[in-house]
């Protein structure tokens, strides 16, 4: 498996950071996983936008690989070397404030980014899809600028593990004032009494790209979206819940924290935007 590393390509056993690397000792970096079809990065503007936006949000110098055709020209040379070419896949970037001597101020100005590219198949969760995911709710303990991707996980971490051990497939996050969030590494969306709704996006969320497609999808459907959160109080009467984000497209949840969400079964609603979904994808992989 190739990896790119600080202007390397070079096997991923071989890529080694430094020990120095503010990404490791403070996770003082961002990240960005695109989705490509049939070797071309779906939604890419989207992507580059957001790890632009999450470098300047960090004051990090935002290095030639996050270019966008520079960045382009490494993912297509590591899907072609990794055999990811063809059919779904993920590429992954990380880009840190670079190794430095441990201090909680920046580092001298000059001092490298480091930027690490490496790409991955795609899992596709269709089994759980087709029956729809089972979920937990868990306090939402993350800091208050959810919209930054940085490398920074632990509490969605800690929330994904809770999930994890219950058998779930993702947990939701609720805020100390009952307002849910989004999922660990996902964006929630409701339909309650008929109307589809989603957190803003503000802070306190991810601004997912897939969150953005499933909104434009709603559009072209036909759909209304009121972008304002529910509380915990709504969950119980909601008529769907479901996931959206890079590697989870769109995911119905069926059980949260052990009861019924809707039907029990994948709503027409959510059934109907991955549908549409699949649909864009696929004029990606037919050019």
């Amino acid at each position: 498996m190739q990896a790119y590393l600080n202007g390397q390509y070079l096997p991923k056993t071989d890529a080694k950071l430094s020990v120095d690397d503010r990404g490791f000792v403070f996770g003082d970096g961002v990240y960005e996983v695109f989705r490509a079809v049939d070797g071309e990065l779906f939604e890419g503007e989207r992507h580059q936008k957001r790890l632009e936006d999450g470098l300047k949000a960090l004051r990090i110098t935002a290095p030639r690989e996050a270019e966008a055709a520079v960045l382009n020209e490494i993912a297509t040379r590591l899907l072609k070397e990794n055999g990811h070419d063809s059919g779904h896949a993920t590429v992954y970037i990380q880009i840190t404030r670079g190794a430095a001597p441990r201090a909680h101020v920046f580092p001298p100005a000059g001092t490298p980014p480091t930027v690490y590219v490496t790409t991955n198949p795609f899992k596709d969760s269709a089994a759980v899809r087709e029956k729809g995911a089972a979920a937990i709710t868990q306090p939402d303990i993350r800091w208050l600028r959810c919209d930054i991707k940085t490398v920074q996980l632990l509490p969605n971490c800690l929330a994904k593990q809770a999930a994890a051990e219950a058998g779930a497939f993702e947990a939701v996050l609720i805020r100390e004032n009952g307002v849910v969030t989004e999922g660990t590494h996902s964006n929630l969306f409701a339909v309650l009494e008929g109307e589809i709704r989603t957190h803003p996006a503000n802070n306190y969320i991810l601004p997912g790209i897939t969150r953005a497609v499933v909104l434009e999808l709603i559009a072209e459907l036909g759909m209304t979206v009121r972008e304002e959160a529910i509380t915990e109080e709504e969950l119980g009467a909601c008529d769907e819940l479901f996931l959206t984000g890079t590697t989870t497209d769109v995911m119905p949840i069926v059980s949260l924290d052990g009861r019924v969400v809707g039907t029990g079964q994948p709503g027409p609603i959510a059934t109907k935007l991955y549908e549409g979904l699949v649909a864009r994808m696929g004029m990606v992989g037919a050019r």
